[in-house]
């Protein structure tokens, strides 16, 4: 599937992992900046958190989709992806 194809069926409106660390990201910049007013920096704070969930339940959900395909008969095994 094409990029633009993957864009166009995914919802350009729904924010992806890497969206979301971009956008942590751009936040932590702003919030080094020493000319920072508290109000702002608390606002920057509050999204980041938000982001920074959002993106805890991501990892969390890809973990335990990797985990039920790596389940096998005699129990459940992790295995590197490189094998």
């Amino acid at each position: 599937m094409s990029d633009q194809r993957r864009k166009a069926s995914s919802g350009a409106s729904e924010p992806t992992f890497e969206r979301e660390l971009a956008r942590l990201e751009a936040i932590v910049e702003e919030l080094q900046d020493d000319g920072v007013e508290l109000d702002v920096a608390l606002r920057l704070f509050e999204e980041g958190v938000q982001h920074l969930r959002a993106m805890t339940g991501r990892l969390a959900s890809a973990e335990a989709k990797i985990k039920l395909l790596t389940e096998d008969d005699e129990g459940f095994g992790l295995s590197d992806f490189d094998a």
